[in-house]
């Protein structure tokens, strides 16, 4: 008995000696940061191999920077790490009852990190797809207190007028998208395109042939906007006030919140704009040898408030749901002051009076979004994704005019108008990506969009001390457009050579109606638009794309409404309800170069549209109307050059250039409006590092002057300059934008025709805008500075 009592005495000693020695261990403690003793939420703890630092296992911090851990590794090392701080190594340690207690671990802060974070962020960059270019916007100086509208004016291939219309290579009929789909803030309906600031955007995506997955909407392209949203753990955010001559005043916040399942970001925001205006025309009848000559200036006060609430909710690391809404209020203010003049045969003034315009308008905008993510286990890029987006948008404008006689027989009269202005947008999108062997991925979905549009517009005379409606003014325009999309993609991506095909069949149901006089109309079409992209990799630095893709371009409300603003009773532009769409087939070849330090891009495209839509001009008793027709086609072929050079650390520049030959052909009335012409623009923007962390930005931009069908386009340029100020180890940032530097940016156009003269002409003038910008957050909201409202 002895003896078994032993031996099972020596078992069960020998079995508990192993078992303590199998027994994981605890690793815990306490990170801190240096600066303030506070604690470092989301810090990497990692376990190494001391032999070859490959990692083991690890885990993360919580919100009071305290950790544990389990290993059964028994050579080891301990990492702790957050980004913008120096990591710190940990290869002596105790281990007592099978625990390792750290304790308190600071880390300090890492300033050349941190100011390289800052850098990468500051630089604008440019990447090429298979069948888009995708600008990674920065904190170009430049746009200090911008509008996106100003973000887009800088990038390559891109122009934006006076007037906000945008051209993409000197074409207007461009689709603006945000965040991939369209929003009731991209319509020129609602003019509601420069609410987004320079601050909010991450890339803009220039899709100048885009594949079948797009919307075929824009006959020169899309422009695709993304708004930035913070995925960084931890809390992260920033603030920015801007002061402005003329007023460009606001106050943005931006806060994000990352946990394991959620991500809440908002952002809030309030401000005043002013846009002042100089307004010169001259209507001359040349049958009659009278002219009529107005010169003015005009104010535009913008109010505005604006929040957006949003999460990222994850059901697990492969299925996401987010839910965002937002809400913007503005209040508009235009006050105009413009002086008319009438001469006759000898010159010698008739008549001469002055017309004053008081407009008050409130434009709330509401918008809201379900979206579902799935991603699988087969292949990271294999996904499903399906989105509902809402929007509305209204109008409330009450526009006050008075005509003051000064010489002349006519009498002072007065004139109102009411404006009651509705839209509501409803977009659903469903796309699945699969890829497989590798190279190869298929894309298929399908999208929805209903654009639902009510304008309510009233012009009174005042006659007698009575207000009377005028009938031939007022009326009720309504606008319906549903548009169905389905298309498949499949390509090919391997690493010399690379193909795209898509096929897209959308088909459209429009219908109009003017209320009071009960007049309709109706269009339903489908079409096909096939797309094919290429690309081929000669070497590491010289690569070639080409592509070709159907478009459509659409008639909008405006250019559908036939009443419009009466600001100028002698130049009018309406709308046609009976315009038809146009088609363009478009085709491009691109080579893509690396030398050095520098990067250079060149292009051929050509595009042929049918059913062009153009301005025709009337003239009658001194009053220029102006109506969109379809006139015939269009062949456009042109060559594009851009690149960027960086020849030392402090000084870089890129520039762009663009022309095109043009054919226009085609016949209104019994008027042959066959003609040729060309038109060409350039950019050029510079950028230096100074001492003391200043850096300065200068740009120029030339616009030709071109033929449309009835008008001549004269040139534009103007000049932007940029100041940055870094402080507090580059957390706070101090801006100076000054825009249209010389006050150059002038926008003329002239008609010149058998029996009538016009030239109208309008200036904006030079912005001046004051930045301050400060990011907060654990050392990863850095890269936020400056950027985010």
């Amino acid at each position: 008995m002895s003896h078994k009592f032993i031996l099972t005495f020596l078992l069960v000693f020998t079995f508990g000696c192993i078992s303590a020695q199998n027994a994981p261990i605890l690793i815990k403690g306490k990170v801190l940061e240096s600066n303030n003793n506070l604690p470092i939420e989301y810090a990497t703890i990692s376990i190494l191999n001391k032999n070859s630092n490959q990692p083991l296992t690890g885990t993360i911090s919580g919100q009071d920077g305290t950790f544990q851990l389990k290993t059964n590794e028994t050579n080891f090392l301990i990492e702790v790490s957050f980004m913008g701080f120096k990591s710190k190594t940990i290869s002596e340690f105790e281990i007592i009852k099978n625990t390792i207690d750290l304790n308190t671990i600071i880390l300090s802060e890492d300033s050349q990190a941190l100011d390289e974070i800052v850098v990468r962020a500051e630089k604008s960059q440019t990447e090429f797809k298979l069948d888009k270019r995708v600008f990674n916007v920065g904190l170009d100086l430049s746009s200090t207190g911008a509008s996106s509208l100003e973000v887009l004016n800088s990038i390559p291939s891109v122009n934006v007028n006076i007037e906000g219309e945008i051209s993409l290579r000197g074409s207007q009929g461009v689709q603006i998208l945000i965040n991939g789909k369209p929003s009731v803030l991209a319509s020129a309906d609602g003019n509601a395109l420069g609410s987004i600031t320079a601050d909010m955007i991450e890339q803009v995506e220039v899709i100048t042939n885009p594949s079948a997955k797009y919307d075929a909407e824009g006959t020169s392209g899309i422009i695709n906007i993304i708004i930035k949203k913070s995925e960084k753990r931890g809390i992260n955010g920033s603030a920015t006030l801007n002061f402005g001559v003329p007023n460009s005043n606001s106050f943005g916040l931006s806060v994000n919140k990352r946990t394991e399942k959620f991500n809440l970001f908002s952002q809030l925001g309030f401000g005043i704009r002013t846009f002042p205006d100089e307004r010169k025309s001259i209507n001359q009848d040349l049958i009659n040898n009278t002219t009529i000559r107005s010169i003015g200036e005009s104010e535009f006060d913008e109010k505005f408030a604006n929040i957006l609430i949003g999460t990222d909710y994850h059901i697990n690391d492969r299925n996401v749901i987010t839910l965002s809404g937002s809400y913007a209020y503005e209040f508009e203010d235009q006050y105009s002051n413009t002086n008319f003049t009438e001469t006759d045969a000898s010159n010698a003034t008739t008549n001469s009076w002055i017309r004053d315009e008081v407009t008050e308008a409130d434009n709330p905008k509401l918008r809201y979004e379900l979206q579902y993510k799935k991603n699988f286990k087969r292949h990271e890029d294999q996904n499903l994704l399906f989105s509902a987006l809402g929007s509305s948008f209204r109008k409330d404008q009450f526009s006050d005019f008075e005509n003051t006689v000064i010489m002349g027989d006519d009498d002072d009269f007065q004139q109102k108008t009411r404006t009651d202005y509705k839209l509501e947008d409803y977009t659903f999108k469903l796309d699945y990506t699969h890829p497989f062997l590798e190279k190869y991925t298929i894309e298929t979905g399908s999208q929805y969009v209903i654009n639902s549009v009510s304008n309510d517009f009233a012009v009174s005379n005042l006659e007698n001390g009575i207000w009377v409606n005028n009938p031939d003014l007022t009326n009720v325009f309504d606008f319906d457009q549903k548009v169905l999309g389905i298309y498949t993609t499949a390509a090919y991506e391997g690493d010399i050579w690379g193909l795209k095909l898509g096929l897209r069949f959308e088909h459209t149901d429009l219908s109009t109606l003017l209320e009071t006089t009960n007049e309709s109309n109706g269009n339903n079409y489908s079409n096909l638009f096939p797309s094919i992209h290429s690309s081929y990799k000669i070497s590491d630095n010289f690569s070639i794309q080409a592509g070709y893709s159907k478009r459509i371009k659409r008639p909008g409300l405006r250019e559908l409404n036939p009443f419009s603003n009466i600001r100028n009773n002698f130049n009018i532009s309406t709308g046609n309800p009976d315009l038809q769409p146009e088609y363009t087939d478009s085709y491009e070849i691109t080579s893509i170069h690396k030398i050095g330090k520098a990067s250079l891009n060149f292009s051929l495209y050509n595009r042929y549209t049918i059913d062009v839509v153009d301005r025709i001009s009337t003239f009658e008793n001194n009053v220029s109307t102006s109506r969109p027709e379809n006139v015939g086609t269009n062949s456009t072929t042109g060559f594009e050059a851009n690149g960027k050079y960086a020849p030392t650390d402090w000084f870089s520049f890129n520039g762009d250039f663009n022309i095109n030959y043009f054919t226009r052909k085609g016949v209104f009335e019994a008027t042959n409006f066959d003609f040729k012409g060309n038109q060409w623009s350039s950019s050029l923007t510079t950028k230096f590092k100074l001492p003391s962390q200043f850096d300065l930005e200068i740009s120029g931009n030339y616009n030709s002057k071109f033929k449309t069908l009835q008008n001549d386009i004269s040139e534009n340029y103007f000049a932007d300059f940029g100041l940055r100020k870094k402080i507090l180890k580059g957390k706070v940032i101090l801006n100076l934008s000054i825009r249209d530097v010389f006050a150059t940016r002038i926008n003329e156009t002239i008609t010149s025709q058998s029996d009538f003269y016009l030239f109208n002409s309008r200036q904006r003038g030079r912005f001046v805008t004051f930045g301050i910008s400060y990011g907060f957050g654990k050392g990863e909201a850095m890269q936020f500075s400056g950027q985010r409202r």
